[in-house]
């Protein structure tokens, strides 16, 4: 029979696994390692165990917890009696057939909540090769993907369907880390919810036939002594605490370009200092009004960079970021289209969509789905903008961490778009170098928020 022993994780991986996991486990803080683990399943019976929401069957078989699909029931959840807060967990996971699982953490169960329905953070586990989200950390019935694994590629390697798979999560404080056979998976940032059980998940499968569809959980172990977080990787960190920098984005050049509360660093674009109305800040909010058709602009200027904001639109909002752009006759350049869809006209016109939420605008229409997700839109809610524009002039439009543009500065493709667009016959559009980054006021209600910028060398 296969294994992966936690205790010598690396006995069974394939040889490309063994660096990238020693690597890994050189990472870890000394008292991570020296601390004392403690098993949450003893081999032989569901113990400190109980089971919530659907009703598909948990059982131990051979030193394993299996899960096993039923139809017409719920999500099913086997969860820990007792609660967790910082710490490091460890299991290894097995999957038979094709079928959406995942690991909670730090979850509750509360009558006040959707009649005790099981929320929170969710260590994904994903037998549907397509996509290769094992990893990322989806919010169960509250949020949904927090950390898609599309913001961090080469993890979606990781995950070996039909074979035992270890997996590792990390909590401290707002800190949340997971692995998948010792490669890094997902760093996420996120206050929401410091302390909760853990849980094995059955998902449920509708009508589907049932027949070959298990889930096996083995060796689960937790270590509470945890202090400090694992340091960064280097792959992308996302942060959803409103304004602020984690040091661990700090070790990767993140910096605010916007400080929550004062005009430091902004001013009207065509203008030298901050505009006198149609812009407000009130409580880490920076909205513009729509009173006075005046853009924003940053003091500095970007050529090559990773740039990211939370946006709100209200009801039938436009807005837009723009970079690699002129100020001499209002601000023209290359727009990060911010709409609602549902509610503005301007969704329905140009090409194929090209003036949706994400695209770029009157060139190049965003993606609605990615891989079998639809990619969340919509007016009345904090959204992630992220805009990537890399050294070899490559740039990418990102929306709540899926990648929904993709494009590449002065490619034929891209001035054939632009000659049957709005800005055919602007001397010069699409070849600046570098510019200010722009907020623009297309006369709507619109709010921004966690403004934040790493330029790529």
């Amino acid at each position: 029979m296969e294994t992966l022993q936690s205790k010598h994780p690396t006995t069974s991986l394939p040889m490309t696994f063994r660096p990238l996991l020693l690597a890994a486990c050189l990472c870890v803080p000394f008292a991570t390692l020296s601390a004392e683990w403690v098993s949450l399943f003893n081999g032989r019976d569901l113990t400190g165990w109980r089971q919530l929401g659907g009703t598909a069957p948990y059982a131990v078989v051979d030193g394993a917890i299996v899960g096993t699909p039923i139809p017409g029931t719920p999500n099913s959840f086997l969860v820990t009696e007792q609660e967790y807060g910082n710490f490091v967990f460890e299991c290894e996971v097995r999957v038979e057939g094709a079928i959406n699982s995942g690991l909670q953490f730090r979850s509750l169960s509360t009558p006040d909540y959707r009649e005790g329905r099981v929320h929170g953070y969710q260590f994904e586990i994903d037998d549907l090769t397509a996509r290769g989200w094992t990893g990322g950390i989806y919010d169960e019935a509250r949020r949904g993907w927090l950390y898609p694994l599309e913001l961090n590629p080469p993890a979606k390697t990781a995950y070996r369907p039909g074979h035992w798979n270890h997996l590792r999560i990390e909590c401290v404080g707002p800190s949340l880390r997971t692995w998948v056979n010792g490669i890094p998976a997902a760093h996420l940032i996120d206050a929401e919810t410091a302390r909760g059980f853990i849980g094995l998940q059955v998902h449920s499968i509708g009508n589907r036939d049932p027949a070959g569809l298990r889930i096996h959980w083995r060796h689960l172990r937790i270590r509470t002594d945890v202090e400090r977080p694992t340091p960064p990787e280097g792959f992308f960190i996302r942060n959803t605490r409103p304004n602020r920098l984690d040091p661990a984005e700090e070790t990767l050049g993140w910096r605010l370009l916007w400080d929550g509360s004062t005009t430091a660093g902004w001013r009207a674009a065509g203008g030298e200092t901050f505009p006198s109305e149609g812009w407000e800040i009130k409580d880490g909010t920076l909205t513009v009004n729509g009173r006075a058709r005046v853009d924003l602009a940053t003091r500095e200027s970007f050529a090559a960079f990773d740039f990211q904001v939370e946006f709100l639109l209200t009801e039938g909002a436009n807005s837009g970021i723009k970079y690699f752009a002129t100020e001499a006759d209002g601000v023209i350049g290359f727009e990060y289209q911010l709409l609602d869809d549902q509610r503005h006209p301007d969704a329905g016109k140009g090409v194929a969509g090209n003036r949706t939420l994400a695209s770029l605008y009157d060139l190049i229409p965003s993606r609605t789905k990615v891989a079998t997700r639809e990619v969340p839109r919509g007016s009345g809610v904090w959204h992630h903008a992220r805009i990537v524009v890399h050294p070899d002039r490559t740039v990418e439009h990102w929306l709540n961490g899926f990648k929904v543009v993709a494009y590449e500065l002065e490619s034929p493709l891209l001035e054939a778009l632009i000659a049957r667009s709005k800005y055919a016959g602007i001397d010069g559009f699409g070849r600046l170098l570098q510019s200010p980054i722009f907020l623009q006021d297309h006369g709507d209600i619109v709010h921004f928020r966690s403004i934040k910028l790493r330029e790529i060398p």
